[in-house]
């Protein structure tokens, strides 16, 4: 007897019916892990308050500690300089010897030197003040964000937590505006340095407690030419910056330190392509969410800590506002800052880092350009005001979306070195937006720098920023992939 197909499915049991599948919870921030995020954000926070919280106060510093007009730039520069020139070497250090040790022992360095600072009697005392608060931050940012990512696991957790790592950084840097002028104008510059010593310690004391060791499995060698190589050329690319903002572009001293570091960052290309255990692999450096997402973070921090520099020329030097008054006028921005850190998580969890990238950017453009539209009157605070904490709540999702897309879909292992470039391009970003803002100004303003001739330099400036903006929202375009992890899209919405 032939049995058909049909006769076969008339006879065959029927299939059991799948269980319905059990819903999987979403993770949770157990206690231990809000202690130890709570640690890392506010030792983060304060590396971000200290890289302008002396902005406001640098004329009193001058006239306390007799500093000449020509030498006062140094107590920004000194601290610029050590944290962008080692970030990449101390977050390779981090890996060798372990971050805990290297994030613990950074911030006691860093209470150290803010009352050495806040007890200077002299130049040198202070200047020696800022480049160990600047080596401190060099260490203690790679290692705080490795530790942050390793502590979380990849998704909507370790999102969540870069999202509100990165508010409250960029919130640091326009609340250090804010609180330079309010502790200058009511206590002294002095209290700039010393309200870091407290959380400082506060940070060592709780840290050991609940922050775990990590460091990579297999023990890496240091790279030391490729440290050598990549430090100096850093180091003399921001000062090469620094002196163009100070003395403009065709300055001998601006155009050597770029010079030099240019031919030092080709050199460490080089060397890196010869060692056997190179301090950044260039196959990590292939990566295009890696190296894209680091020029456009690169760009964000430039544009937007540059942005504070311009409105506080529009502020005071047009529209006569005291430095207490431009500073307060700054919180407005840090609230858009800390909003659009707690929207990228989820612009991201509903669509990708790359959607963040690219919506970030264009709406802080748009509002970075409407900015041009700015009188010499004060009714347009009734135009920067919300223009500025909009374009922050834009420029938050660019940051919290490079942070996620320069370190998804890498091993513990490689987090160190992830991290480690995402801060130096933190670092420099903060570092070198002001200068080549403060250059775009002077080359605008033909003579006296009249209240309108300032208002055409920052308008020029402001031209040249929104640019920039949009330059990075090409590069997400054209070179990051939609989808899947290459584009930084999480396996969980965050909820």
């Amino acid at each position: 007897m032939t049995i058909t197909p049909a006769d076969e499915r008339r006879v065959a049991p029927p299939r059991p019916v799948a269980a319905p599948a059990t819903p999987v919870a979403p993770p949770r921030l157990t206690r231990p892990l809000k202690v130890t995020l709570a640690v890392l954000l506010v030792a983060q926070f304060m590396l971000a308050v200290d890289f302008s919280i002396l902005n406001v106060a640098l004329p009193a510093v001058g006239q306390d500690l007799g500093f000449s007009l020509a030498n006062l730039q140094w107590v920004a520069t000194a601290f610029a300089l050590a944290a962008a020139g080692f970030t990449l070497f101390f977050g390779r250090i981090a890996d060798l010897v372990g971050r805990k040790k290297i994030f613990i022992g950074s911030l006691a360095l860093l209470g150290a030197a803010s009352l050495a600072g806040g007890l200077a009697t002299s130049p040198a005392v202070l200047l020696a003040a800022r480049v160990a608060q600047g080596l401190a931050t060099a260490a203690a940012t790679p290692a705080g964000l490795s530790l942050l990512t390793t502590s979380f696991p990849e998704g909507p957790l370790r999102q969540r937590a870069l999202g509100v790592n990165g508010a409250l950084m960029s919130a640091g840097f326009t609340t250090g505006a804010v609180l330079g002028g309010v502790l200058t104008d009511l206590l002294s510059w002095r209290w700039a340095f010393l309200i870091n010593v407290p959380v400082a310690l506060a940070v060592v004391v709780v840290a050991p407690t609940f922050i775990k060791e990590s460091r990579p499995a297999v023990r890496p060698r240091l790279d030391l030419p490729g440290a050598l190589t990549v430090t100096s050329g850093l180091l003399a690319l921001v000062y090469g910056l620094t002196q163009a903002g100070e003395h403009g572009w065709t300055d001998v001293r601006a155009a050597v330190g770029l010079g030099a570091g240019a031919v030092l960052l080709v050199a460490f290309f080089l060397v890196e392509r010869r060692v056997a255990e190179p301090l950044v692999p260039l196959a990590t450096l292939r990566r295009r969410t890696v190296a894209w997402g680091n020029v456009i973070g690169l760009i964000a921090f430039a544009t937007e800590t540059s942005l504070v520099y311009l409105l506080t020329l529009y502020l005071q030097r047009s529209l006569g506002f005291s430095a207490l008054a431009a500073g307060l006028s700054f919180g407005v921005l840090g609230l858009g800052t800390v909003l659009g850190g707690l929207l990228a998580p989820r612009v991201i969890a509903r669509w990708s880092a790359r959607t963040a990238l690219i919506a970030g950017g264009l709406v802080q453009a748009f509002f970075t350009a409407t900015l041009l539209l700015l009188g010499g009157t004060s009714a347009s605070m009734a135009l920067l005001l919300p223009a500025t904490f909009l374009g922050g709540v834009g420029n938050m999702l660019v940051i919290v979306g490079f942070m996620v897309t320069a370190t998804s879909g890498l091993p513990d292992a490689e987090q160190g070195l992830a991290t480690g470039l995402a801060s130096m391009s933190q670092q420099v970003g903060i570092t070198m937006g002001t200068p080549i803002m403060s250059a775009v100004v002077s080359a605008a303003v033909v003579g006296t720098a009249t209240a309108s001739a300032v208002r055409h330099g920052v308008a020029a400036a402001l031209v040249v920023n929104t640019a920039l903006v949009l330059l990075g929202v090409v590069l997400a375009l054209v070179f990051l992939r939609p989808g899947g992890r290459a584009a930084g899209r999480p396996e969980a919405r965050v909820r």
